[in-house]
């Protein structure tokens, strides 16, 4: 382990252009619950209920599992960023960092300090509304029983975060392909490589010749396939360890 870290070291060093790449296991290193898998989400609530149609058509029931999911249940966590965060946002501050693509939606990133997020699936951080697109941060909605309005047209608000039945935003979809294709090292963190069409974003950066870097508590999708060094444990504790072995 300690010479993979060294190596890991020494390419983020020698690299011009690292992208960081995150996944729902960075977030749980802060206390946020992944939606799948063991501890999931979704093994307490129905992912029905964030279906945009049915957001839509039954917005009192969907906007209490909202509610109680997104603004009670992970604030209640104190949501703050890890180790591992304070690394990505320390890289893109040295300019060694372009960008982060996060399939997380609880600006964590952005609280670290990172500029350049790709938002693959949104963020729960504002609202946005359904009938003229104006954008509202979460701090300035009162959240309460009763689902939230627009402060300009009254029309309805939903979290700015992607609901199943959305498609990805467009300008995250393409910003991510354009960091992934011109990046020489792509560090994967904490994601297993099951959810699409992300999951296809760093097999990009593969192909136009970029190093591989994986940090996973568990082997992924990408481990056997693409990934030039895999880092198994927690990138809180990890990155760190690169970073202080990093040439300066």
């Amino acid at each position: 382990m300690d010479d993979k870290i060294k190596e890991a070291a020494r390419i983020l060093s020698g690299a011009k252009n690292i992208v960081g790449f995150t996944g729902a296991g960075m977030s749980a290193e802060s206390g946020i619950p992944p939606f799948r898998g063991e501890g999931g989400i979704w093994n307490k609530y129905d992912p029905h209920s964030l279906d945009i149609e049915y957001y839509y058509r039954h917005t009192q029931e969907s906007w209490n599992i909202i509610r109680e999911v997104f603004y009670s249940y992970f604030n209640s966590a104190i949501l703050k960023p890890n180790p591992g965060h304070k690394i990505l946002a320390k890289w893109e501050k040295e300019g060694r960092l372009s960008c982060v693509i996060t399939q997380n939606i609880d600006d964590l990133h952005g609280v670290a300090g990172n500029k350049h997020i790709h938002e693959f699936h949104g963020n729960m951080s504002r609202f946005v509304c359904s009938k003229c697109g104006e954008k509202f941060p979460a701090t300035g909605i009162p959240l309460t029983e009763t689902p939230p309005h627009c402060l300009k047209c009254g029309g309805l608000l939903k979290p700015d975060f992607i609901f199943f039945g959305e498609a990805i935003p467009e300008e995250a979809y393409y910003g991510s392909v354009h960091a992934a294709e011109n990046c020489d090292a792509f560090v994967i963190i904490g994601t297993s490589g099951q959810v699409s069409p992300a999951n296809m974003i760093p097999g990009l950066a593969k192909r136009r010749g970029a190093k591989i870097i994986e940090i996973n508590l568990e082997p992924s999708t990408y481990t056997n396939n693409i990934s030039d060094i895999y880092l198994q444990g927690k990138s809180g504790e990890i990155l760190p360890q690169i970073d202080a072995l990093m040439e300066r």
